[in-house]
Formats: structure tokens, C-alpha cells, sequence
């Protein structure tokens, strides 16, 4: 069979995503089909998610494609299905010895179901419990401590406890709850009594607001090229991938009416009708809280009951992740949304013109959008006056397990890292040595824990070799292994690389492997490796990737010699 050309590629899949489309218009979502499909049938993907599709009238390969790339529609599901964290806070807790002891205890090893059928065993990356690591999912119920198998087992009361949470600025933006009687829903309905969508943008550009889910766009200028575009869309992108961060299920779980009224807020700058909140699939209860919160304010009448009487109460839906941390970019998100694999697309087009289902799509974090209502009601220029004036602003940094007081902390940018580690997260528990720290998930990069002066802000940790990210620390003591904890970065990057650029792809298998060996250090071949995914990867997950291991190497020295390439 001859090979497709790139021009003949792209007119497949764009006919196949107007199929999708119109099927999803007069059915059920693609998504939701493969869902159900799982849930009712333990088989590999190929023996159902072709019927699946085909019985909705698409080409097999439009269910046969999502449900081998997203890892909970590809993973074997038995009749118990129990999902463990393997990321760098589970990982730092334990040494990443809790998964041996889950599988032991469960009798069956990850990626696997037993031969009875009964039991299956998923390892994924962040659940969220970074403060109590490490953790498991049995089903929905969450257990997380040092004693996760004695939990799976029935030997100790499965504990899940709440994130701790503390506002430091004395006037926080997103821990706030109800201030002076008012809540987030009260700022919304003033705003569309008294304020037009020119003046929530011009409110929020005076803000300096940036993104919070990483890459720092300045959120004004996203709405700008949105605005009054026919049939905009704004997404709340609630896939917090980044290991290490829970601050988005803090939000969503605690004050999940902040967060829909931030969206609301946004559609009526943008001029959106539709707004939607997607939630990972690891956040159970983050997602049933949102959709209470979404009935109870088509309820009170701050949202639109249906698609169809939507106005300046716009119509929200709230739709679940299925495992995959390449999906929280905006452009493989919004492929997930579209009932497609989770994949990253070549920019330009960018969303705001040509995003969900070809609407202006504007895809913002769900904290930047919980700052939206404190901003709107205390305007602008009091918002810009927190924090440096080139990053403006508060964020929830979110501290380790490792720490002697882990949990989310509310702190204004530009607070010295040092001050966040040892002034609120009280050093590390049991007066214990910090090596390293790592910041901004597993692509963010690593800190020695001597050298902590650094503000946190982007610039600044840009400069030392690092990122801001979801601003998630977890923290690495002398009991680490500097080569085990390569090895993890690499795997974690190799099983999450989405697979749509080849620098990507064969580079983060290739430094898996080198991590692998045992021999001597990497040498000239591991350098071309790390210049090649840097400077030619398709999105920042695979151009972060060798910053993140030359950050690494850097703090551990001769332990990781070779990979400060």
C-alpha cells in the first residue's frame, strides 16, 4: 500500500473528525461510548473498541485509536481494579518499594489482571495525595500512607486525608471560600449586572495574569483573540498531570464554585455560550464535586440548563480525562474532547481560532481561572500589586510528603523557594538532609537543596536550570538513589510521551535505555539525543525532557556524570 503523503494525512483525519462530530451530535460522545465499553468488558481494546465505533457508524480505527492510547481505556480491568502512583512523590516516600509490596499483596503485578479475572493492577502517574504518598485508587477510594498495601489488604482502615492547606499573604485570591458573606457566584452575577465582557478583559489585562498551568500565556491577551468570535468555547483544563502538584483538585474538591464561576466569567469576557471543565480521570472525587456544583448552579440560575438557552449564563459541561499527562496541553486536550487520541497538533492554527471542533477554543488552567473572580471584584490593578511587577499574583505551591509540614501553600510570587521550604514546609521530616528539590512536575527540573535562594518566579528558576510548572516541590533526602531517580524520570517521560513527533517518540525510549545500562556514562551519542528532542520535539513535553535531566545530573555531579549534556 503506497504511504500516505502529510497533505493526504491531514484530509483523512480531518474527515474522520467531522464523523466524530456529527456522530456526536445526534448520540453519545465517542468518549462516553468507549467508557461504558470498558467498564463492561475486560478484553484487550481490540476486541471492542472497533464495535464500538462501528456501531456508531465510524471507522473502526476512530475507537480502536483512543482506546490503545489512553492508558485507563488500555489497561487490562478486572472485576477489582486498583490503580497505584508510581510518580516522584510516591517514589521519594518509599523508594518506589510500596509498588512490590501493592503487587505482592494484591497478587499480580502492574499491567496486569489476574488469572481469575478478579483483580487488576494499573500504575499511573499522580493521584494527587503527593502530601500523604504514597497512594492507590481501589476503584474510586483513595488510600494513601507508608501502609497503602496493609490498606488494599484490609489488614488497616484505608485513609485518604485532605489536602492541609494554608493562605501565607494575608489576603489570599484562591483560598479565600466566602469573603465578607459573599461568595465567587456573587462576584459573577454582579459582573453581568453592572460590567460589560470589555471590562472583565480589561480588568484581568490590568491583572498581569499569567497561566498557571505552565507555560505562563498572559490570560488576557488568550481571551483578546477569542473574543466575539462566532461560537467560541472556553475549556477549564482540570488534567493536573504535573507529579508533585494537587493544587487543581484542592480547588475542584474544595471550592469547586470558584472554578465554574472563574469559567462563567471567562465566557462572558470571550463571548462564549459553552464552557467545559475536563477533570483527570485519577480525580474521582474532584469530579463528582464539580458536577454537583454545575446542578446546583443551573439550579440557583447562574448557568444554563441546556445548550439550547444558553446566554450569558453559559452552558457547562464536565467531562473526565482517561489517563494520559500529554493530554493536559492544550492542543491534545482538546484532541481528548473531540473523542480523538490525546495528541499534540502543530500550532499554527492556534486554538483561539481554529480549536474544538474548529470553534475559537480558549483552554485555560483551573487556577488561573479560580483567580478570576477575586480579581473581577477587587479589580485589576490590586491583584498587580501582589507579587513582582513582571509576574504578578499569588499561587498555591504544594509541598511533599518528605516535608515536615506537607500541603498546599498560598504564596505571592516572587517568595524566595528557601523561605517556602523551610519557613512553611518546616524542612524535612525528621531533621533529615533535603539533596534536591524538584519543581514543576517531572519536565520542571531540580534545585540543590543548598541553593535555594532563587525567587519563585518563572524567570528566575528558567535561569537556574528549572521551571515554575504547577509550582508542585517534592523533596529528596540522602536516602535517594541519584541513578533510581533518573531511571523514574525517563521511564515516566518514555510512558508519557504522546508518540506524535519522532524526537519524542524514539528520544525518550533511547534515554530510557541509556538510564538502563549500567556501564559507563552516556557520552557524545546522548548529547546529538538531547539536542535533537530539544530543539526539533513538536510541544515543550518532549523539549523539556533533556532540561530537566541536565538539571538532575547537574545537582547530584559526578554520581550522574554524562548526563549534563
Amino acid at each position: 500500500m503506497a504511504r500516505r503523503t502529510p497533505a493526504e494525512s491531514r484530509g483523512w483525519h480531518d474527515a474522520l473528525r467531522e464523523l466524530i462530530a456529527r456522530h456526536a451530535e445526534r448520540g453519545e460522545p465517542l468518549p462516553a461510548a468507549l467508557e461504558r465499553a470498558r467498564a463492561a468488558d475486560a478484553e484487550e481494546p481490540a476486541a471492542w473498541a472497533p464495535r464500538v465505533a462501528t456501531a456508531s457508524g465510524l471507522p473502526a480505527a476512530a475507537g480502536l485509536g483512543p482506546a490503545t492510547y489512553f492508558a485507563d481505556l488500555a489497561a487490562p480491568r478486572g472485576e477489582r481494579h486498583v490503580r497505584v502512583c508510581t510518580a516522584t512523590a510516591c517514589f521519594a516516600a518509599r523508594g518506589g518499594r510500596h509498588v512490590r509490596e501493592v503487587e505482592e499483596t494484591l497478587g499480580v503485578t502492574a499491567g496486569h489482571v489476574d488469572e481469575e479475572g478478579r483483580t487488576s493492577l494499573q500504575a499511573v502517574h499522580c493521584l494527587g495525595y503527593c502530601y500523604a504518598a504514597p497512594a492507590a485508587l481501589d476503584g474510586i477510594r483513595p488510600c494513601a500512607g507508608a501502609d497503602v498495601a496493609d490498606q488494599l489488604a484490609g489488614r488497616t482502615e484505608p485513609r485518604a486525608p485532605v489536602v492541609p492547606a494554608s493562605d501565607t499573604t494575608g489576603s489570599p485570591v484562591l483560598l479565600v471560600g466566602v469573603e465578607n458573606g459573599e461568595s465567587a457566584w456573587d462576584v459573577w452575577r454582579d459582573a453581568v449586572a453592572d460590567l460589560g465582557p470589555d471590562d472583565i478583559r480589561d480588568e484581568v489585562a490590568a491583572s498581569g495574569l499569567r497561566g498557571r498551568g505552565g507555560a505562563g500565556f498572559p490570560v488576557a491577551a488568550k481571551w483578546a483573540a477569542a473574543a466575539d468570535k462566532t461560537g467560541a468555547v472556553v475549556v477549564g483544563n482540570g488534567d493536573e498531570g504535573d507529579p508533585g502538584s494537587y493544587a487543581d483538585r484542592l480547588l475542584m474538591e474544595k471550592d469547586p464554585g470558584r472554578v465554574l464561576a472563574g469559567l462563567a466569567l471567562a465566557c462572558y469576557a470571550c463571548g462564549a455560550l459553552r464552557g467545559t471543565v475536563l477533570v483527570r480521570s485519577e480525580y474521582p472525587e474532584a469530579t463528582a464535586r464539580l458536577r454537583r456544583a454545575v446542578r446546583q448552579a443551573v439550579a440557583d440560575g447562574d448557568l444554563a440548563p441546556a445548550a439550547g438557552e444558553a446566554g450569558p449564563r453559559p452552558f457547562v459541561e464536565i467531562t473526565e480525562g482517561a489517563g494520559s499527562y500529554a493530554a493536559g496541553e492544550e492542543t491534545a486536550l482538546i484532541a481528548r474532547l473531540e473523542g480523538g487520541r490525546g495528541v499534540a497538533r502543530p500550532r499554527p492554527p492556534y486554538p483561539t481560532d481554529h480549536g474544538l471542533w474548529d470553534a475559537p477554543t480558549v483552554v485555560n488552567n483551573v487556577e488561573t481561572l479560580a483567580a478570576v473572580p477575586w480579581i473581577v471584584r477587587h479589580g485589576g490593578a490590586a491583584y498587580a500589586r501582589r507579587g513582582p511587577a513582571d509576574e504578578t499574583g499569588t499561587k498555591l505551591v504544594c509541598l511533599s510528603e518528605r516535608f515536615a509540614r506537607p500541603g498546599a501553600y498560598e504564596v505571592e510570587l516572587g517568595t524566595p523557594v528557601r523561605e517556602i521550604v523551610t519557613r512553611y514546609g518546616g524542612g524535612l521530616r525528621d531533621g533529615r538532609e533535603l539533596v534536591a528539590l524538584q519543581i514543576g512536575g517531572p519536565l520542571g527540573g531540580f534545585l540543590p537543596g543548598n541553593a535555594l535562594g532563587v525567587p519563585l518566579t518563572s524567570r528566575a528558576l528558567a535561569e537556574q536550570g528549572a521551571a515554575l510548572g504547577h509550582a508542585g516541590m517534592v523533596a529528596f533526602d540522602t536516602d535517594t538513589d541519584p541513578r533510581e531517580l533518573l531511571r523514574q524520570l525517563w521511564e515516566f517521560a518514555e510512558d508519557e510521551s504522546c508518540g506524535a513527533c519522532s524526537p519524542c517518540r524514539v528520544g525518550t525510549r533511547r534515554g530510557l535505555g541509556l538510564a538502563q545500562e549500567t556501564g559507563p556514562a552516556p557520552g557524545e551519542a546522548y548529547g546529538r539525543l538531547a539536542r535533537l528532542m530539544g530543539e526539533a520535539s513538536l510541544c515543550a513535553f518532549g523539549r523539556r525532557v533533556p532540561l530537566a535531566v541536565r538539571s538532575l545530573a547537574r545537582v547530584y555531579g559526578d554520581a550522574l556524570a554524562g548526563w549534563d549534556r
